[in-house]
């Protein structure tokens, strides 16, 4: 009987699953966010603030899942995912609005990025995980 590899053991999947990931939870995010601003603050002055939380909260907690299961190579890759997630945020940003983010927005990302990646690189393993 053949023993079949996990998904955790390639790194070019998982640096997939936690893009992919990543800027799911930065539009929940920014949706709850958006939400909370409008309806609870009545106050458009903390937009910049929660936009900066959203895009550093969102990139942290899909690499932290995603190298939780992983456990390998955590400060690399978790850059790398933020370095990425920064690329497609650029890019949308020029379509769609014809302007470049600026660098402090790729610091923030590949800082929260691999933050996330040693945090669940270095935290418990889930119960019941076989690979």
């Amino acid at each position: 009987m053949r023993k079949r590899k996990s998904v955790w053991t390639n790194s070019i999947i998982t640096i997939i699953m936690a893009v992919v990931s990543g800027i799911v939870m930065i539009f929940i995010i920014t949706l709850l966010l958006s939400v909370v601003m409008y309806y609870i603050l009545e106050d458009m002055r903390v937009s910049r603030v929660f936009s900066i939380i959203a895009v550093c909260l969102g990139t942290y907690i899909s690499t932290y899942i995603c190298w939780k299961f992983r456990r390998k190579h955590g400060l690399a890759e978790g850059t790398i995912c933020g370095g990425i997630i920064y690329i497609i945020i650029a890019v949308c940003g020029f379509v769609f609005f014809k302007e470049f983010t600026g660098i402090k927005k790729l610091l923030l990302l590949t800082v929260s990025g691999a933050v996330g990646g040693v945090t669940g690189v270095n935290s418990k393993r889930p119960k019941n995980f076989t690979e």
